[in-house]
């Protein structure tokens, strides 16, 4: 048994190696051990992960230089969307520390210090919510405000979001040539779903501009906004940062299961 996991682990790390250079944190030549049992999934990725030398610098939003390009590039590696590998520490780069620490556990902030560079080193994989599930798939985690893709079982995309702030709302909006009233609970239902229809560039809904939607469960989308803070402030819809919106509907095809999970405490 020992040796039928090493073997798993050297095919999940030569199909991660040979895609890296490509931007694309995925093993796929191993996917297929993963899913049916061979190792845990967790355990299979994390063996997949490039090794990193942290060069532990403390980085604070703005900052700029071969620490901010390793911190991009290293992001990158493990399925975060960083932006630009530009050395510019920026706002796409700070959603993917935010994201990477709330997977690692920590609470996030702008500021990539010891305990970040840490497990930047050491990565976890990012909690699977669906053992079961499909291979390509996307898990809302809405304890953690944070979104997975998944391509042949395995994260390819991982994102800061936030969902339905759960505060009732009451708004007004000129909709189909008059003055109308919009009623709700703010709330993201958990559940399964399946992506449907999209949008590509600005859509208008009577509750505010979205970027390309791609819708999931009736008028709820991941799609991109221009606030994307850390703490549900949507009406019920999961929003990302707009250069991950961007991306994604190249990634998300139509009938790509949605599982949402969770639940937010302030």
């Amino acid at each position: 048994m020992g040796g039928r996991r090493q073997a798993v682990a050297a095919l999940v790390m030569a199909g991660a190696l040979a895609l890296a250079t490509a931007g694309v944190p995925e093993a796929a030549q191993a996917s297929t051990q993963v899913r049916t049992g061979a190792v845990p999934v967790s355990s299979a990725v994390s063996a997949a992960y490039p090794p990193f030398t942290a060069p532990y610098k403390t980085l604070k939003l703005g900052a700029k230089g071969s620490a901010v390009k390793a911190l991009q590039t290293r992001l990158k590696q493990l399925g975060y969307v960083p932006g630009s590998i530009d050395g510019r520490y920026g706002g796409a780069t700070l959603t993917a520390v935010w994201a990477f620490q709330k997977v690692q556990g920590i609470t996030p902030t702008s500021t990539v210090a010891k305990r970040t560079w840490k497990a930047l080193e050491n990565p976890k994989a990012p909690a699977v919510l669906v053992p079961r599930g499909k291979p390509d798939r996307v898990e809302v985690n809405l304890t953690k405000q944070v979104m997975v893709l998944y391509r042949n079982g395995v994260p390819r995309l991982i994102s800061h979001i936030s969902s339905g702030s759960g505060i009732p709302y009451t708004e007004y909006a000129m909709w189909n040539g008059k003055r109308q009233q919009f009623s709700g609970s703010a709330r993201t239902p958990t559940g399964d779903f399946k992506t449907t229809w999209r949008v590509s560039g600005w859509h208008r809904s009577y509750l505010g501009q979205l970027y390309n939607p791609i819708f999931f469960n009736g008028g709820i989308a991941l799609h991109g906004a221009l606030s994307v803070p850390l703490y549900p402030a949507s009406h019920g819809c999961v929003r990302l940062p707009m250069h991950v919106a961007e991306i994604l509907p190249g990634l998300l095809g139509t009938g790509v299961p949605v599982h949402v999970r969770g639940r937010f405490v302030r």
